[in-house]
């Protein structure tokens, strides 16, 4: 290790920081160059302690030092060191990684619940479905013949009046009174709901 850890040292490495960065700013890739090598240590050290993961860890510092080159002119020497600016910018984006993270497993796993529950249960739906059938069975059973014959073309097999009146060899009115009078008896039969 280097004696860069001492107190005194640590406070020419912000001198330092702070000319190199005004140099960065006017586009000098060697004091660039210096100055990554004199922020990358402490750079992801602090996006590690914040990120946890290794590989997401060295992924964000390479950000954080990557736009340090592109946005170098906006750091202003009146408001603080070069050395607090570059690792507020990585704490920052550390903290974006974190939340985009958690996100994203908050989604994954609505995700995985709305993909495991799904929006209504088949069982009560067939269930449901079949009492409704039982419940209409009754109830045209409680017609006469001639009503439950007329209403079973016309509804279920989907055949017109007319139609109907030709395959029972009856008159149209015939066939429209008795779907008339069927269907009023199904209504009442199934509590208004026909």
């Amino acid at each position: 290790m280097t004696g860069r850890s001492g107190c005194g040292r640590r406070e020419e490495d912000t001198v330092e920081a702070d000319e190199l960065l005004v140099l960065v700013a006017g586009g000098d890739q060697r004091a660039f160059e210096t100055l990554y090598g004199l922020v990358s240590g402490p750079v992801y050290g602090l996006v590690r302690r914040v990120v946890r993961d290794p590989a997401q860890s060295e992924e964000v510092a390479q950000e954080v030092l990557l736009e340090l080159w592109r946005s170098a002119a906006r750091f202003d020497p009146a408001r603080g060191s070069a050395l607090s600016w570059i690792l507020t910018l990585a704490h920052r984006r550390a903290v974006d990684r974190v939340r985009s993270a958690r996100a994203a497993g908050e989604r994954e796993e609505r995700e995985a619940r709305r993909a495991h529950h799904p929006a209504f249960d088949h069982v009560s739906e067939e269930v449901e479905a079949g009492l409704e059938r039982e419940w209409v069975r009754r109830c045209l059973d409680r017609l006469t013949a001639l009503q439950r014959q007329s209403v079973t073309l016309a509804y279920y097999d989907g055949y017109t009046y007319r139609e109907v009146a030709e395959r029972l060899s009856l008159p149209l009115g015939t066939v429209k009174t008795r779907m008339r009078d069927g269907l009023t008896r199904l209504r009442e039969c199934l509590g208004g709901a026909a």
